[in-house]
């Protein structure tokens, strides 16, 4: 007995590997399937009886398929159905199951069929068919040969599975990021599956192909009753049990039925749950089951889990020596090409002594660039500061003053000229503009003999209509101003004059 992981004895399993061979070419423990076919045996049946009473095989079946088509010329049947088959003839093979007790007929619907009704076939749908019963000839099976589908409706089984999907789907089973990654070079594999099953043969000729590895089998049902609860166990079992890399969930192909246990809740909740990498290979490439979707990793078959494992030694040894050749490359390029640069450097690096003396010489040459540089910048500072006191002493007040007196003492007399010239000049302006304003002038005319005559809001006088007897009026003469009063205005009136 072997001790797991929580130190519990566990039954010893079958180990397989992939370093030893058998003398045989088979591996050791594997097992002839079941139902595999036999050598035919090399026996002539004895020639059946002449007696017209006693019928052959296909006489018993011919007379059964007319007896039934006779007595059933179409009838309407309910059921639900599993392990579709098309065929590329066009033809639909199934079984039509019932829905609430233990019974199911084969069934057929032909290419003839409406292309309608072909449609509505589908693995887990419950339907209603019409069509007659008969006898297949050839296999002695009773059969339904539908005609048409009256009715469609999601089959119990399906609707069950669908609402299963949903729940653990939203718990997150299905999720990526919970995956493991599978192991690079696994040493040992554990494998679920039947014991007379054809998959552990694939996966152990798979895998032994490939690399050396061994192969745990641990043998579990995978249809029937309680084949479930006996799987979700196995893999909790193998999950503890110790020098485990993976494990592989794997069945053949069959109907909807023979795949159920790997939908079950319990399986699926196992699988999510392992620590190991789970692959899972239930069934053929077609077939999907909710084990596949918690998995880790799912193969089409199980030759292909297989290979997704155990990583192919051959493919392997030629990409390690194909790495090989170019990593020898490489490092022959890179240490010729180290080469090439060590004697180009010993080619530019010459003897010390040698290079103090060359530096010497050199700091010898820039202290003399140098040094003449100095005297060469002072000799131009030197320039430049001649120049600005050159320009600063041309710029002295006492010279700027100097020139400027200079520049005035021959303006003064011209000055004075100018300004005698321009005052005789206005003279005789304002002279000849007295003489024409003198002209003009009313005193002028009064110098004459003339006067002029206001009245005392200063209006003068130059109609005798303007004033009547009486006026006082002013009348400004040559050399003043004498007060008279109106005795006669001219127009006849007449007044005395008035009493000192």
């Amino acid at each position: 007995m072997a001790r797991d992981r929580a130190g519990k004895q566990t039954p010893q399993l079958p180990l397989f590997d992939g370093g030893a061979k058998s003398s045989k070419g088979r591996a050791a423990g594997t097992k002839r399937p079941a139902g595999a076919p036999q050598r035919a045996s090399s026996k002539r049946p004895a020639e059946a009886d002449r007696d017209p009473e006693v019928l052959t095989v296909a006489g018993l079946d011919r007379l059964l398929k007319r007896l039934l088509e006779g007595a059933t010329a179409s009838v309407r049947v309910r059921g639900e159905i599993s392990g579709l088959h098309r065929a590329g003839s066009g033809h639909a093979y199934f079984t039509l199951k019932d829905e609430r007790e233990d019974a199911l007929i084969d069934g057929v619907m032909y290419r003839s069929a409406p292309a309608r009704a072909r449609q509505l076939l589908c693995d887990g749908e419950s339907v209603v068919l019409t069509g007659r019963v008969t006898v297949y000839a050839p296999r002695g099976r009773l059969q339904l040969v539908a005609d048409d589908v009256l009715g469609s409706a999601r089959g119990a089984l399906l609707e069950r599975l669908e609402k299963l999907k949903a729940k653990l789907a939203a718990e997150g089973l299905f999720d990526s990021d919970r995956k493991q990654l599978l192991p690079t070079n696994p040493q040992c594999i554990a494998v679920l599956t039947s014991r007379d099953g054809a998959a552990i043969h694939d996966v152990i000729r798979v895998a032994f192909s490939r690399g050396p590895v061994r192969i745990l089998l641990v043998p579990t049902p995978v249809q029937g009753a309680g084949a479930a609860e006996r799987i979700a166990s196995a893999i909790a079992t193998t999950d503890q049990l110790p020098g485990m890399d993976a494990m592989i969930v794997t069945r053949g192909g069959g109907s909807a039925e023979d795949l159920a246990a790997y939908n079950d809740e319990a399986v699926v909740r196992a699988i999510a749950a392992a620590g190991l990498p789970v692959v899972s290979a239930v069934g053929h490439e077609v077939d999907v089951s909710l084990s596949d979707l918690a998995a880790d990793r799912r193969a089409a078959t199980p030759s292909q889990a297989a290979e997704m494992l155990v990583p192919d030694h051959g493919e392997r040894s030629a990409t390690l020596g194909h790495l090989n050749v170019r990593l020898s490359r490489g490092l022959h390029q890179r240490l010729s090409q180290a080469r090439e640069r060590l004697t180009a450097l010993r080619g530019r690096l010459s003897e010390p002594r040698t290079l103090v003396l060359e530096q010497g010489q050199r700091f010898d040459d820039l202290s003399a660039r140098l040094e003449r540089s100095m005297v060469r910048r002072l000799r131009q500072r030197r320039s430049l500061l001649e120049a600005s006191r050159r320009g600063l002493e041309a710029q002295h007040p006492r010279r700027v003053v100097a020139a400027a007196r200079l520049r005035l003492s021959p303006l003064g007399p011209k000055l004075g000229a100018a300004m005698t010239s321009r005052l005789q000049g206005l003279q005789h302006e304002l002279t000849g503009t007295l003489g024409r304003l003198a002209a003009l002038s009313p005193l002028a005319v009064l110098g004459r003999g003339y006067a002029i005559a206001t009245t005392p809001a200063g209006h003068v006088v130059s109609d005798a209509a303007e004033v009547t007897a009486g006026d006082r009026l002013t009348v400004r003469l040559h050399r003043g101003r004498v007060q008279t009063v109106v005795e006669d205005s001219g127009d006849g009136t007449h007044r005395d004059a008035p009493e000192d």
